[in-house]
């Protein structure tokens, strides 16, 4: 299969800009729509099109990280955010909110921990169908 130089030049630029747009959704998305579903999605967009600029193989070499793995750590750190309520005497989910506000961010909490969580779900979910398809 010929790969295209014009998508593989294209993606090189478009990754970290896709990776930024999905670092911003994420952390806006607990104060206006946004957040780790929609954050999670760009970047496995991302990846995909690395995918099919480059080679699945190269692609889970990007990555670092098998998607398994993304999702087990997503799993344990938004059940995590549930459990802090838990610890601090109140219901199972309960949204925490710190009371130190960060410049960029505003006052984090959990449910900032909660999205993160989804945000990584969603990347290991999405990367292991669209990567098992693609090696179909």
């Amino acid at each position: 299969m010929s790969k295209s130089a014009i998508l593989s030049i294209a993606v090189r630029y478009l990754l970290p800009l896709q990776l930024l747009f999905a670092l911003f959704v994420l952390v806006r998305g607990h104060n206006e729509p946004g957040g780790g579903f929609i954050a999670g999605l760009v970047v496995a967009a991302a990846f995909a099109l690395y995918a099919i600029a480059h080679d699945v193989r190269q692609a889970r070499a990007v990555l670092r990280f098998s998607p398994r793995r993304f999702i087990a750590v997503g799993l344990l750190l938004a059940a995590a955010s549930g459990l802090v309520a838990l610890l601090a005497g109140k219901p199972f989910m309960t949204g925490l909110w710190s009371t130190v506000e960060l410049p960029v961010i505003g006052k984090v909490g959990t449910p900032l921990m909660f999205d993160i969580g989804v945000f990584l779900v969603v990347i290991g979910v999405a990367l292991m169908m669209i990567f098992t398809l693609m090696e179909e």
